[in-house]
């Protein structure tokens, strides 16, 4: 069990370090960061939706914006959209699954606000309808996915694509890139 531990554990290293080695991944993250920024200067708002751990994922996110990260701070207006789940059920119900992001996304966005979508696969098809919906709106898109990208690399603006094909390790690294976009704004905007 212990070589299975030590096994898993370098696995996520080596996909931590293959994205720390690829200069364009790291120019990436700097333009997301400094994206979302720049929205948060502007009294703009950061969406987030997912599903499942990717759901958690960005209700991770979130709360580490809207709540705080390192610093005490004023906090940021970033919203998880699963989170009413009266909402997300009655949508589910009257509109179909595929519907309940796109719904919300029409509800409460706004040009110059962010879509961040997480999708290990980028093809969960209630998120590629958020993201549609949000690029009809004027919303600037990022998606986070694994693997190829999906579809949703043809629809963000910014696509961040973890170099795997482990769900697990996709959702790590998209944390990693998450904590470190939180550190970062905090940085330039509170520091």
């Amino acid at each position: 069990m212990q070589e299975s531990i030590i096994n898993l554990i370098n696995e996520s290293v080596r996909t931590f370090t293959n994205i720390s080695k690829d200069q364009h991944q790291v120019v990436l993250i700097e333009d997301i960061t400094n994206t979302i920024l720049n929205a948060f200067k502007s009294n703009n708002k950061l969406l987030l939706c997912g599903n499942g751990g990717s759901a958690a994922d960005a209700q991770h996110i979130a709360a580490e914006l809207s709540g705080r990260f390192e610093i005490d701070r004023k906090p940021l207006n970033a919203e998880a959209l699963h989170v009413n789940s009266s909402f997300v059920t009655a949508v589910a119900n009257d509109y179909g699954y595929e519907e309940v992001y796109s719904r919300m996304v029409e509800a409460i966005g706004k040009n110059g606000d962010i879509l961040l979508a997480l999708s290990t696969s980028g093809n969960s098809k209630n998120i590629i309808r958020a993201i549609e919906k949000a690029n009809s709106l004027g919303l600037i898109t990022i998606g986070f996915s694994g693997n190829d990208g999906g579809a949703m690399q043809n629809l963000c603006k910014y696509n961040l694509i973890i170099p795997s094909d482990n769900t697990a390790r996709i959702q790590e690294a998209h944390i990693l890139v998450g904590h470190i976009i939180c550190k970062l704004i905090e940085q330039k905007m509170f520091s």
